[in-house]
């Protein structure tokens, strides 16, 4: 395989949308002050993955990095998604349980039900950055050395979504 780096504006790139990425998650995001109500979405993720051609003329395999991606998906699918960085919330691991709360508002949940994410705030947007990280991880062990940029998309709900753009130059293994 190729390892080139990417000349940027000039790479090829690949992508997969939505039906194809899915997972349902419960989240709450803070800000300013206030916490949401915990609700959850149907999420559907946009993936975009660029970079040069290789030998073979294609960027990545569509349906290695679907496989990837979805792996990825199912990190999240079906679990309560928690920031692990925010400033706002209080958490605490205990017995197999994840005790959370916010002013007088408490949750307490198996530890198996929650998706623990070094993330900030569970916006789209900080979804997406980590998302394109976790894919990221997961494209590198696949030799994926012509990978310029890997860009996400999480949509909570039809037009609605949060992007992130990983440019993985410096961010090889």
């Amino acid at each position: 395989m190729m390892t080139r780096v990417c000349s940027f504006g000039m790479a090829f790139k690949i992508t997969l949308e939505r039906n194809t990425l899915r997972f349902a998650a419960a989240h709450f995001t803070t800000a300013g002050g206030d916490c949401e109500r915990l609700h959850g979405h149907n999420y559907d993720v946009f993936l975009e993955v660029e970079g040069d051609l290789t030998a073979d003329s294609w960027v990545m395999d569509f349906s290695l990095v679907k496989r990837r991606a979805r792996e990825v998906c199912q990190e999240l699918d079906h679990r309560f998604i928690l920031q692990a960085r925010s400033t706002s919330l209080a958490w605490e691991l205990r017995d197999g349980e994840i005790e959370l709360g916010y002013g007088d508002r408490r949750y307490v949940m198996p530890t198996s039900d929650v998706a623990l994410l070094e993330i900030d705030n569970t916006t789209a947007e900080c979804l997406a950055e980590w998302f394109a990280a976790r894919v990221w991880e997961k494209l590198q062990t696949e030799g994926a050395g012509n990978v310029c940029r890997v860009t996400v998309g999480v949509e909570e709900m039809p037009g609605q979504a949060g992007w992130f753009s990983l440019d993985v130059a410096d961010h090889r293994a």
